[in-house]
């Protein structure tokens, strides 16, 4: 059973730094396609960034050239770093992971656009204050 627990939420000024973890189990860690997610009081889940299990990573807009995902297949962690954080980066944040989707034998690349997971965190709450 897949299960994902994310960590390192908290409360930051404006301008702060913060980095979420998400710690998977249940599967072979880096054969799946990975992402976080936030959701934000009254407005729908967006796409914050993602990690395929090729290394290739994609951004959301708003986040792009401030936040940072990455990974640690030995710790089984997926990581986002937050720097530059700014009062509408408040929301709670969740982590992702699709497992692979295969066509003919070749693995179906995803970017944070076309992931579709199939587990998530309970997720972590990021207050940025101004």
């Amino acid at each position: 059973q897949v299960q994902l627990v994310e960590s390192g939420g908290g409360s930051v000024q404006s301008g702060g730094s913060l980095r979420l973890a998400c710690v998977a189990s249940g599967f072979t860690y880096g054969t799946y396609s990975m992402a976080w997610f936030r959701q934000a009081p009254g407005k729908g889940r967006e796409g914050v960034a993602a990690l395929d299990s090729d290394g290739s990573t994609t951004y959301g807009d708003s986040v792009k050239g401030r936040f940072t995902i990455s990974q640690d297949n030995a710790k089984n962690t997926l990581y986002l770093q937050m720097d530059s954080l700014k009062p509408e980066d408040t929301a709670m944040y969740y982590c992702a992971a699709e497992p692979p989707r295969w066509f003919f034998g070749r693995r179906i690349p995803k970017t944070l656009r076309d992931i579709k997971p199939t587990a998530w965190g309970p997720g972590t709450q990021v207050t940025v204050s101004s």
